[in-house]
């Protein structure tokens, strides 16, 4: 994998600050932050904001002798602008996937239709098996530009070149141009997350 230098790890902006535990009262209510609502009250509000799923996908040149893809379940993905075409995706700080992209410039999307549930849930597991395995029986093509998997069967893929990575709380926002994109006459509905669940729109 690729080998962080000291000039790489002041490119991506300064750390975080530490997160601030939630504290608890007898009877087990939460007490907000400092500043701001409580983990549970964040993500009972979010929860109610449906989602698009996205597949994104990177390829390892570094790791083993034929690299190694890597791919994560994101729905935290959306358009920024459209001169020049960007795209955004939120990243857990120091993830395998935030790893890689801080770089690894080239990487892709591939935006799954609601037949998909299955590829969402594996590649979002915790404590997940090792990449290769994942991608082993999962019909994909590799990007012409990103060298990047690209899922047969999604609504729609975009490969993406980084362009601003933004540390945000715990998590990373990259920032991205759209290099190529593609939008297969595919008739499936999108895959969506709602109040914790995969669904499929009817």
């Amino acid at each position: 994998m690729f080998t962080k230098s000291p000039a790489d790890t002041a490119a991506s902006g300064p750390a975080a600050p530490p997160a601030v535990a939630p504290a608890s009262v007898p009877g087990g209510t939460p007490i907000p932050h400092s500043v701001g609502v409580s983990d549970d009250e964040f993500r009972a509000a979010l929860s109610r904001l449906a989602a698009g799923v996205v597949l994104i996908t990177a390829h390892d040149p570094e790791d083993g002798p034929r690299g190694e893809d890597v791919g994560m379940t994101a729905t935290a993905f959306l358009s920024v602008s459209l001169d020049p075409p960007l795209v955004m995706v939120s990243v857990r700080n120091d993830s395998r996937m935030d790893d890689l992209l801080e770089l690894q410039p080239l990487w892709a999307v591939s935006v799954l239709s609601g037949h998909q549930r299955q590829i969402a849930g594996r590649f979002a597991m915790k404590g997940r098996i090792s990449d290769r395995l994942l991608f082993e029986d999962i019909p994909c093509v590799r990007g012409e530009v990103s060298g990047a998997p690209l899922i047969g069967g999604a609504l729609a893929t975009l490969e993406c070149r980084t362009e601003q990575r933004v540390v945000a709380g715990d998590h990373t926002l990259v920032i991205a141009r759209v290099l190529a994109t593609s939008a297969p006459a595919e008739e499936d509905g999108p895959l969506t997350y709602f109040r914790g669940k995969y669904r499929q729109l009817d």
